[in-house]
């Protein structure tokens, strides 16, 4: 019997998979919609938010680290999230597929879902927000490098998102913590909010940064957002597999133990 292409398991997968899809690409619109508006509020000179927190850069960031840890967690814990597993970042995905905990047709539809999600939020943002999105100091929520230059962001986005896959699979393997993960997950995002994102604009996620760039037609440096999270989180899962080879995951899902996406194979 011929064996069938990859393109007809991408044609089966999106039959039967596509409201899975469509819950990652709102998952990172809300993601990025969120953090646009409260980063906005936060940032725009005048605005209430702005004026109470004038002179208070850290406490700015730590508003926002609230808002992204609390919108990761409506996301992963919601019907729509657990649905899907609430990867909501190539980053995860391509860790989960490294894992085999998710076929790579299905992997692909994640990832560009995700990317379709952030670049409609970027968009939406930029249509409602207009010249207060724009502002040089919202900058579209752009990630760019801090002052410290390409080299130190690109290391500190290794570096946070290999911790972060790491935290997310170490709850998942451990039995008392895997429906926390996501709780875990969204307290260690704003804390990064509050620490990192000097260095590198604290992105994580591909596509969330690629939605910023397109919106603000500026692609600076673009590529290590593009390049540094996959690798880290490529590394941990080779790294998960390495260690834990007897005691795989059970699942791929943010949200803690669920089935496993259905496997369809193509006749």
């Amino acid at each position: 019997m011929r064996r069938p292409n990859f393109l007809a398991h991408l044609l089966v997968s999106a039959k039967r998979h596509w409201s899975n899809y469509l819950a990652e690409a709102s998952g990172l619109f809300l993601f990025l919609f969120a953090s646009g508006l409260i980063a906005t509020a936060v940032h725009y000179p005048g605005s209430w938010l702005a004026e109470r927190l004038a002179g208070h850069e850290v406490l700015g960031r730590a508003v926002i680290g609230l808002v992204v840890g609390l919108t990761v967690a409506v996301i992963v814990y919601s019907p729509w999230g657990k649905r899907s597993g609430a990867h909501v970042n190539p980053a995860v995905t391509i860790a989960f597929w490294q894992l085999g905990k998710i076929k790579p047709a299905d992997a692909c539809w994640y990832i560009l879902a995700q990317v379709a999600g952030g670049l409609l939020a970027g968009q939406a943002l930029l249509a409602l927000l207009g010249r207060y999105f724009a502002h040089p100091k919202v900058d579209y929520v752009l990630t760019q490098p801090g002052p410290d230059g390409v080299a130190v962001a690109f290391g500190a986005e290794f570096v946070i998102t290999f911790v972060m896959v790491a935290v997310l699979f170490m709850a998942l393997h451990t039995k008392r913590l895997q429906n926390l993960a996501g709780w875990l997950l969204a307290a260690l995002l704003a804390f990064y909010v509050v620490v990192e994102t000097p260095y590198s604009g604290m992105s994580l996620n591909p596509a969330r940064s690629l939605g910023s760039a397109v919106a603000a037609q500026n692609y600076t440096a673009l590529w290590l957002y593009m390049l540094a999270p996959p690798l880290a989180g490529w590394l941990v899962a080779i790294l998960f597999n390495l260690i834990f080879r007897d005691t795989p995951l059970s699942g791929s899902s943010v949200a803690g133990p669920r089935e496993e996406l259905p496997q369809h194979p193509v006749e």
